[in-house]
């Protein structure tokens, strides 16, 4: 950074009102209740903190969770709405636009305050951060950062498209907020699902292995970012969808040509698994406007050297079987049975299997990202962040100003050197044409393949 940040101010943003609600966590809530999420969207002017505070109290009224704190009481974890407040502190940086998109996925990158995630189930810490740095080019990073125990992305933006309105001063999306999760699913869930649960709990020699994972992650991995514009990802989806001779959504192909690309430069032949979060909300025909963890995911077993196209159908058949062969939400809570609420600590998600090289894809696309509004503008980029790099993880959203894709992955330092190199860029970008427009942001932006 060419200059350190300076706080302009600190402050904790609350409601001002307590409604004492209790919830208690269910099964995934407690599983992923170690583990922060942290976003930074990026604006070209200057916003306003005390705007922007006032604005969150009203959101936080409307969705209290985010404004409490957990606790436990027994063997179950609980989220209590008491409107202790989330803090938001605003620096100044000196830092340009294009230099901080450029170093927003380095650890210690200076735009999130981190949940403490897992100090965070036993109490008095928050469950969301925000930090505004206010560039040196008049331009401005809204870094967030939350607990997963409270939700997924789809209710973050639930929360963020509510502050917003708040901020815009329009109506607010309709939010439901539900105090046992757990029951509320075993409403809509049938009485059999794939059978497969979205946890495990390793052995004793597993989970050293994935200690050591931890430890050496910030040392060992490196984010890459790629970005596709729309032209080149249109040809993308017509040349992978005729090679599989059956149509192919966006996703599919996305998903088939990166992980694909990846083996093929990693020169790995061995047969892999892919890993794909689901919002479940619209398979299970419940509100969107639910706050929770209300994720599945798909597993995908590829065989030796897949390509591109055998990946994406396979992807595209796992979609459109999910509810059957994928969903797994009352599998997990007879794995909670079996093995006793108190060792969930103990459980990691599935798609979390480094040694296997298992990659983790979530898409974050259409989610309205870059419709929300502060100060009349929309984000000209947003992106994920982490203090951790964790390898074979990967997320994928829209680009800058809502074009095309970004495409980030934290992998091994060596393959993140391939990617960015010349042969890297080559192959990822086998579907780009020389005439293809860039936005102007992206081609200032260092290190982005």
């Amino acid at each position: 950074m060419s200059g350190w940040p300076e706080l302009r101010s600190a402050r904790t943003v609350q409601a001002g009102h307590a409604p004492g609600t209790v919830i208690r966590c269910g099964v995934t809530d407690t599983v992923l209740a170690d583990v922060p999420v942290s976003v930074v969207f990026f604006f070209d002017h200057v916003l306003d903190d005390a705007v922007l505070a006032a604005g969150l109290a009203k959101a936080l009224a409307l969705i209290p969770a985010f404004a409490g704190r957990l606790r436990t009481t027994g063997d179950v974890l609980e989220l209590l709405c008491d409107d202790t407040g989330v803090p938001l502190n605003t620096y100044d940086v000196d830092e340009t636009l294009p230099k901080a998109i450029g170093r927003v996925t380095l650890p210690g990158a200076g735009f999130v305050d981190h949940v403490e995630a897992a100090a965070a189930r036993e109490g008095g810490l928050p469950l969301l951060t925000a930090r505004l740095s206010r560039l040196s080019d008049g331009a401005s990073a809204l870094g967030c950062s939350f607990h997963h125990a409270v939700g997924d992305l789809a209710s973050f933006m639930l929360l963020v498209r509510a502050w917003s309105a708040a901020v815009e001063g329009v109506e607010p999306p309709e939010v439901t907020l539900v105090d046992d999760p757990d029951a509320y699913l075993d409403e809509v869930l049938t009485d059999e699902d794939s059978g497969r649960p979205g946890f495990r709990v390793p052995t004793p020699a597993e989970a050293e292995v994935l200690g050591r994972e931890f430890e050496a992650a910030v040392r060992a991995n490196r984010t890459v970012q790629i970005y596709f514009g729309d032209a080149e990802i249109a040809r993308m989806r017509d040349e992978v969808s005729t090679r599989a001779d059956r149509k192919l959504s966006t996703n599919d192909v996305l998903v088939g040509h990166v992980a694909s690309t990846l083996r093929e430069l990693d020169d790995d032949p061995a047969a892999r698994s892919i890993a794909m979060p689901v919002n479940v909300r619209r398979f299970l025909g419940l509100p969107l406007g639910v706050i929770g963890n209300l994720v599945s995911e798909i597993l995908l077993h590829c065989p030796p050297a897949a390509s591109a196209e055998e990946i994406a159908t396979g992807v595209r058949s796992a979609v459109e079987t999910f509810p059957r062969s994928h969903l797994n939400l009352r599998t997990n809570k007879e794995f909670l049975a079996s093995v006793g609420r108190n060792r969930l600590r103990e459980c990691v998600p599935i798609g979390f299997d480094p040694r296997e090289r298992t990659l983790t894809i979530t898409n974050w696309s259409r989610f309205g990202i870059y419709d929300v509004s502060f100060g009349g503008a929309t984000p000209v980029f947003f992106s994920p962040t982490s203090n951790l790099q964790l390898p074979w993880v990967s997320w994928i959203v829209e680009g800058f100003a809502n074009t095309g894709l970004l495409f980030t992955i934290a992998v091994p330092a060596r393959l993140a050197t391939t990617l960015r190199g010349t042969a890297g860029r080559e192959a990822l970008h086998r579907y780009r044409s020389a005439d293809d427009p860039l936005p102007e942001l992206a081609t200032q932006v260092r290190k982005l393949a």
